[in-house]
């Protein structure tokens, strides 16, 4: 079994993997902050603030399990920990850090509810991931992290310009818009797959990596399916947090038009079939992955048939035995003459 006390220590280089993370949550708040005041009249940044709550919730979730992985280890170095203190101290992190990123977007306009709403919705997604950093197997949550960031890099950079329209081009998108909507659903589609085999890799990696410095004894291959799967768990929890606690952005963004209500609920049904695909996907190729480090095992060679071997001892006495056996009829061979004769002579002496 794991030893708790090397997997705290180890988890100590998760103040990189905190970093990282909180980088990429102020990064998408800081982003979503300037598309809701872009906004040129209140329709505008109703859409926009609907638009940009998805990616701040996912990375506020990521940010939440990360700070507070980091913060218990440095916590555990020092002291040991419960299982209550634990999740305790990892939970107040990732409330820390919500509220921190909550004020980002608050301080838009106080006086509004709908930002009221977002900012809560990114403090209750900071503090729900950060229980995570209360589980003791740290290093399956290190890997869940570093593969949820390795499926938002690979997400942003799928979808810039630069990268964006070839693809589009190359998936058959033209002037029509039968064409375009094709290759939309197809670049989507595409994505979606390959985020989960960023997340599988990156997610298997991650955990051969903390084997291989010691940091954990074995580990088993269901663990590296719920490493890969953990990016498209995190982002269907983000979902599931945008149509509750968001919920009055999204309706609200759906009363503007009717083409903006349909929108809203296709972009919702993507989002959700997108980290359906991640989820699945990333668990079977972080178990293939795994698999193919696997040895085959020997070949079994055919049993023989069992010899009993007798000791030498009794093949020797029995030897010893047929050979007296064998000069014992010599013997009375010999003998039976003999005793003819000697029978024979006093009947030729009484004839006499």
């Amino acid at each position: 079994m794991t030893d708790p006390d090397t997997s705290e220590r180890s988890s100590t280089r998760g103040l990189l993997l905190a970093g990282a993370a909180v980088v990429w949550m102020a990064a998408m708040l800081w982003s979503a902050r300037a598309t809701i005041t872009g906004g040129v009249d209140a329709e505008t940044t109703v859409t926009n603030t609907a638009y940009a709550l998805p990616g701040a919730v996912s990375a506020s979730l990521v940010a939440g399990a990360a700070v507070g992985l980091a913060v218990v280890a440095m916590i555990a170095r020092r002291r040991a920990l419960g299982s209550t203190t634990r999740f305790v101290i990892a939970i107040g992190s990732g409330l820390i850090i919500g509220l921190l990123g909550a004020l980002v977007i608050f301080t838009i306009n106080t006086a509004g509810w709908v930002f009221a709403v977002v900012a809560g919705t990114v403090a209750a997604a900071a503090t729900i991931g950060s229980a995570l950093g209360g589980f003791r197997a740290a290093h399956v949550v290190s890997a869940v992290c570093w593969a949820a960031l390795a499926v938002f890099v690979l997400g942003f950079v799928l979808n810039t310009r630069d990268v964006q329209a070839p693809l589009l081009s190359l998936l058959g998108s033209g002037k029509s818009q039968s064409s375009q909507s094709s290759a939309a659903s197809w670049f989507t589609f595409l994505q979606s797959v390959l985020s989960g085999l960023a997340a599988g890799l990156v997610g298997y990696f991650s955990l051969r990596r903390a084997r291989r410095r010691g940091d954990v004894a074995d580990i088993t291959w269901p663990l590296y399916a719920v490493t890969g799967a953990g990016p498209g768990l995190l982002l269907v929890v983000g979902e599931a947090l945008t149509r509750t606690a968001g919920s009055r952005v999204i309706d609200l963004a759906g009363q503007v038009s009717v083409l903006e209500l349909v929108v809203q609920k296709m972009l919702g049904g993507a989002r959700l079939n997108s980290a359906l695909i991640i989820l699945f996907v990333g668990a079977v190729a972080a178990i293939i992955a795994f698999g193919r480090t696997l040895k085959p095992a020997a070949d079994e060679e055919p049993e023989q048939p069992a010899v009993v071997a007798r000791p030498a001892k009794s093949r020797t006495a029995s030897s010893r035995t047929a050979n007296s056996r064998t000069s014992s009829s010599r013997t009375a061979n010999s003998r039976t003459p003999n005793s003819r004769t000697a029978e024979t002579r006093p009947t030729e002496t009484a004839a006499d």
